[in-house]
C-alpha cells in the first residue's frame, strides 16, 4: 500500500471517529442535578417537588429535551439537613458532573446549595427560599413568586384577609418555628401587628424539628387570643393542632404559613385553616392548558406514589415553574452556559404556571408585590380566599 493510500484511510478513519463522537456527543444527556428532602421532618412536602420535577422533565423529553440532547434529573436526598445539602451539591458538580443544578427544598438547604454554586459558578434557580437578604450570590433566583421584602408583604396580606372575614381579630398569638424562613417572617409580622394597632397577646417559639406541642397548645389556651398565627413548616400545624384538641381547645382564626399541604387538607382538626400559596387547583390558575395538562399528571403520580392529597398547589406549582424558567433560558440562549443563562434571566420574564415571573427586585427576587395568596381550607379543599380577583369562583373567607 503507497503513501497516499495510508493517508486517505488514515483520514476516513479519523473523519469516522469524528462523525461517531459528534453523534454520541448528541445523545449524551444533558444533566441537571439536585438534591430534595426525601426523607426527614421536610419529607412529607419535598416529594411533592420530586413529582412535579419528574413530569417536567419527561415532557421537557418529549418535545425533544434541550440543544437536540435528553434531559436527565440527576436527584439525591438531602435528607432534610443542610451540611447534606451542602456535601451532595459537592459530588453533583465535581464527581456527577451536571452540567446545571436546581435549588433543593427548603431555606436551609437552598443557602447551603448556594454555597456551593457559587464556588463553583454555577447559575442556581430555587423556589422556597424565605431569607431573601441572605441571597446575595448574583446568578441565584428566586422561582418562589415573593418579592424581596418578605417579611412585611406577607403579614400585610395574611392580616388584609383575615380583616376582610365577618370578625376582626384584635389579639394575635404568634408562634413560631425557628426554622430560618419562617421565623423570619414572623418577626416582621410581629411589627406588622404594632402598625396595624392589634395586640400581641403572646410569643413564643421552638427549635426546627419539635413534636411535642402540648406545654404550647396550654399556653395558647390560656392567652385566649382572637387568631392564631403559626410561622410553622410541615407538620407543625397538624401537631399543635392535635395538641390542642388533646386539651379541648379549639383555636380561633388560624394561620399556617406553610403547612404539609394533604395532611393538613385530610385532618379533622383542618377546617377554616389559612395558609399561603401561589396555585390552587381551580380558576383563574387551573384553566391555562399548561396547567390543566400539568394537574392531570400530578394527580396520577400522586396516586401512584400514595399520597393522601393529589391537588396540585404551591409546593408542586413552583417546582415546576422553576423548570419552567430554567428551560426558558435554555432555549432562547441555546446554551448551557451558567452565565448566559443568568445574564438573560436578569433581562427576561417568563410565564409559568404560578403567573409571570420576573428578577428586578434586590438579590434577584420579584420587586414590589409578588405572587402569593391567602388560602383556607373549606369543605375539604383548598381555596384561594384573598385576593378577592384569585378566589375560588364563590369563595369568600370563613371566620370562626
Amino acid at each position: 500500500m503507497n503513501l497516499m493510500k495510508r493517508l486517505t484511510l488514515v483520514i476516513s478513519a479519523l473523519s469516522a471517529g469524528l462523525l461517531c463522537c459528534a453523534a454520541l456527543a448528541q445523545t449524551q444527556p444533558i444533566k441537571v442535578g439536585g438534591t430534595l428532602a426525601l426523607t426527614g421532618p421536610l419529607s412529607a412536602t419535598a416529594v411533592m417537588q420530586k413529582i412535579a420535577s419528574e413530569i417536567y422533565v419527561e415532557q421537557l423529553n418529549k418535545r425533544g429535551g434541550w440543544l437536540g440532547r435528553p434531559v436527565e434529573y440527576v436527584l439525591k436526598d438531602d435528607q432534610s439537613k443542610p451540611d447534606v445539602a451542602r456535601t451532595l451539591y459537592e459530588q453533583l458538580i465535581t464527581v456527577d458532573k451536571v452540567d446545571l443544578v436546581t435549588g433543593p427544598y427548603a431555606t436551609g438547604a437552598i443557602l447551603s446549595a448556594m454555597g456551593v454554586a457559587q464556588r463553583y459558578n454555577k447559575i442556581l434557580l430555587h423556589n422556597t427560599f424565605g431569607l431573601p437578604a441572605m441571597a446575595k450570590y448574583d446568578m441565584q433566583f428566586s422561582v418562589s413568586g415573593g418579592a424581596y421584602e418578605i417579611e412585611s408583604v406577607w403579614p400585610n396580606l395574611v392580616f388584609d384577609a383575615v380583616a376582610s372575614g365577618v370578625k376582626t381579630p384584635k389579639s394575635v398569638a404568634m408562634l413560631t418555628s425557628k426554622f430560618p424562613s419562617v421565623h423570619f417572617v414572623t418577626q416582621g409580622a410581629r411589627e406588622v401587628l404594632k402598625k396595624r394597632g392589634l395586640t400581641e397577646a403572646l410569643y413564643l417559639e421552638w427549635e426546627f424539628g419539635n413534636r411535642d406541642y402540648g406545654a404550647i397548645a396550654a399556653r395558647v389556651k390560656d392567652a385566649k387570643p382572637d387568631m392564631v398565627w403559626v410561622g410553622g413548616v410541615g407538620l407543625d400545624g397538624n401537631l399543635l393542632l392535635d395538641a390542642m384538641k388533646k386539651i379541648d381547645y379549639v383555636p380561633p382564626q388560624f394561620f399556617i404559613t406553610f403547612p404539609a399541604s394533604s395532611p393538613m387538607l385530610k385532618s379533622p382538626d383542618g377546617k377554616g385553616v389559612l395558609a399561603l400559596t401561589v396555585f390552587e387547583e381551580h380558576p383563574p390558575f387551573s384553566t391555562q392548558p399548561v396547567a390543566a395538562e400539568f394537574i392531570k399528571l400530578f394527580h396520577e403520580r400522586a396516586a401512584k406514589a400514595n399520597l393522601q392529597d393529589y391537588s396540585v398547589e404551591l409546593i408542586a406549582a413552583v417546582a415546576y415553574a422553576t423548570w419552567q424558567a430554567l428551560d426558558a433560558a435554555v432555549t432562547a440562549t441555546k446554551s448551557l452556559d451558567d452565565k448566559t443563562l443568568a445574564a438573560w434571566l436578569k433581562k427576561n420574564q417568563v410565564d409559568t404556571v404560578i403567573g409571570k415571573m420576573r428578577w428586578d427586585g434586590t438579590n434577584n427576587f420579584m420587586g414590589g408585590n409578588d405572587l402569593y395568596r391567602v388560602k383556607q381550607v373549606q369543605n375539604g379543599k383548598w381555596v384561594v380566599v384573598w385576593p378577592r380577583e384569585f378566589a375560588a369562583p364563590g369563595a369568600r373567607l370563613v371566620s370562626p
